[in-house]
């Protein structure tokens, strides 16, 4: 299968669902990741022309420790923009470009402007790739989403859950790449960002009666729901 995974921050994939991408990996599917926005607001001291070429190359190195594919639409932090039709239509082009099976995204009760705004471009651009006659031509089917998990779990009840004990350790290893966000966090702020992960991936193991998990919900709207399981 092929597996399309849109967050909106170069880390936000790693903190939410690479352990399921790894499963997919692990499984033989082609796993492509598209960060929207490029990250450059994400630190008080480094300018932001200069981090988002740091955080490119972060997510780089976390993608190949996964066998994944990294992509990005290079637009700013704070820019992104449900109702923006030029990001809607990049959106559908990546879509047609990778012919999902199935997409992972944020979900629209997410904590964050920018992840909410991306949780939408992802929804009406799926529909806009499946228009044949618009952009600049082909089509993908009405894909499949599934919603990934909050931060902390906030105002998220999970429909799935896909077993991580195995890819844990991975996790916070492609993690731990984000180097200019998690070393920010830890020095300044007092906040070790893996042990958060690695203790919100426990808790979601222990819903679901395993060591780690990962959450998700389905969009359960016509016909984007198939009578098959996609998540590994």
């Amino acid at each position: 299968m092929n597996v399309l995974a849109i967050g909106c921050h170069p880390d936000d994939i790693e903190i939410s669902c690479s352990g399921t991408l790894v499963k997919c990996v692990k499984r033989g599917d082609k796993v492509t990741v598209c960060h929207v926005a490029n990250g450059n607001m994400g630190h008080e001291i480094i300018e932001p022309d200069e981090l988002a070429k740091i955080r490119a190359a972060e997510a780089k190195k976390a993608g190949l420790l996964g066998g994944i594919e990294v992509v990005t639409l290079d637009i700013g932090d704070l820019l992104p923009n449900g109702c923006d039709i030029k990001q809607r239509d990049m959106v559908a082009e990546l879509i047609k470009k990778v012919q999902p099976d199935f997409i992972i995204t944020h979900s629209p009760t997410d904590y964050m402007p920018d992840h909410r705004e991306v949780s939408k471009l992802v929804f009406d651009a799926s529909f806009v790739a499946s228009v044949p006659h618009y952009g600049k031509g082909g089509k993908a089917a009405v894909t499949p989403i599934f919603y990934m998990d909050n931060l902390a779990g906030m105002n998220f009840n999970p429909t799935e859950y896909v077993d991580i004990s195995g890819e844990i350790d991975l996790k916070i290893e492609m993690l731990e790449c984000h180097e200019s966000q998690l070393k920010w966090m830890r020095d300044h702020d007092n906040i070790d960002f893996t042990e958060f992960v690695r203790t919100c991936s426990r808790f979601r193991g222990i819903q679901c009666g395993v060591g780690y998990a990962e959450a998700f919900c389905q969009e359960l709207v016509w016909p984007k729901v198939v009578a098959k399981r996609l998540l590994p």
